[in-house]
């Protein structure tokens, strides 16, 4: 998924978030419209005690097929509205992190270059992500122990980001390359990267990608789950959908301005001429001839456009899932 703006509602855990003594009394159940069961700490809903924190692990119960294909398509629809909506966003940034520079890239003109290759991979890449995400998570084990629930976040995440990246990355390629090419058609750029480099050419700065996304999600889910948990204790009750989509927002931005260096190495490796040594796709190599040339300042290039993309979309998101999921089902 797009850097994490199109990051998953979290579903199934069934983890207390703070400790409680056994057999204490029951948390409220969901409320109309909450995101699902798993929602509700401790999976505790009317009449149903919070489990003991020492209870054994157990596996989360295998996803049906209707709740697979409902995950898969809102997800789509899902990725499809954040993209589009964020796509001018999305531009500014590239365009503050490519070589050349932001002027000389385009500048505030042609804002939606690129946005063909943007339609037309969104809703397979967050489909991808969200089908992979949601039945890794079913199978993996999970236990009452708080410590259990981020790693089982993190490992879902992590898969869902390497399989997603398999669509990401060469919708990718051709839209960064029509963002600072702004004259030449999303077509023309697709035709030329296969003709010159071959899908291979397609596919430049995947591992940059997926280096990029597992520590998003390494830093989001955990934060994510942390700012609900506290939310829930201040004011007594679970969260509400708009509050985990606020904590979701929130989550998401502190986890696109700490991997803004990745992301800033991963458009330089796309965007590099075929050849190069750029363009070989080591990561370490163009993080230290970025830091060698440009700074600091320079592994930052885009933060704040990136932070706003990525903390609206996680808003955006999580709403549009929702409601598209609820439909669904």
């Amino acid at each position: 998924m797009h850097s994490g703006a199109r990051r998953p509602p979290d579903r199934g855990s069934g983890a207390p978030r703070w400790p409680r003594p056994c057999g204490a009394r029951p948390l409220r159940g969901p409320r109309p419209g909450s995101p699902s069961p798993r929602a509700v700490l401790g999976r505790a809903g009317p009449g149903r005690a919070v489990p003991c924190r020492a209870a054994a692990p157990r596996r989360h119960p295998h996803m049906e097929p209707r709740e697979s294909w409902a995950a898969l398509a809102a997800g789509g629809v899902a990725g499809v509205c954040v993209d589009l909506i964020l796509f001018p966003l999305d531009t500014v940034k590239t365009r503050l992190q490519s070589p050349q520079g932001f002027w000389k890239a385009g500048g505030f003109r042609g804002i939606y270059a690129g946005v063909p290759s943007t339609a037309i991979g969104s809703f397979p890449n967050a489909a991808a992500f969200f089908i992979t995400y949601e039945n890794v998570k079913s199978v993996l084990p999970h236990g009452s122990a708080s410590y259990l629930t981020p790693v089982t976040h993190m490992v879902a995440a992590s898969s869902g980001e390497v399989v997603a990246c398999l669509i990401r990355v060469p919708s990718e390629v051709v839209k960064q390359r029509a963002q600072v090419s702004p004259s030449a058609s999303t077509f023309r750029i697709l035709s030329h990267t296969l003709y010159h480099e071959g899908i291979q050419g397609l596919y430049r700065g995947y591992k940059s990608t997926v280096l990029r996304e597992i520590p998003f999600s390494l830093v989001q889910f955990p934060l994510w789950e942390a700012l609900k948990d506290l939310w829930s204790w201040k004011q007594g009750h679970v969260v509400d959908s708009w509050q985990s989509a606020v904590c979701g927002a929130f989550a998401g931005g502190f986890a696109a301005a700490v991997t803004t260096p990745l992301d800033v190495a991963k458009t330089r490796i796309m965007l590099a001429k075929a050849g190069s040594a750029t363009a070989r796709g080591n990561v370490l190599a163009a993080l230290g001839g970025i830091w060698r040339t440009q700074g600091l300042s320079g592994l930052f290039a885009g933060v704040v456009p990136r932070m706003a993309a990525i903390s609206l979309g996680g808003f955006i998101f999580l709403g549009t899932y929702e409601k598209t999921r609820e439909l669904l089902l």
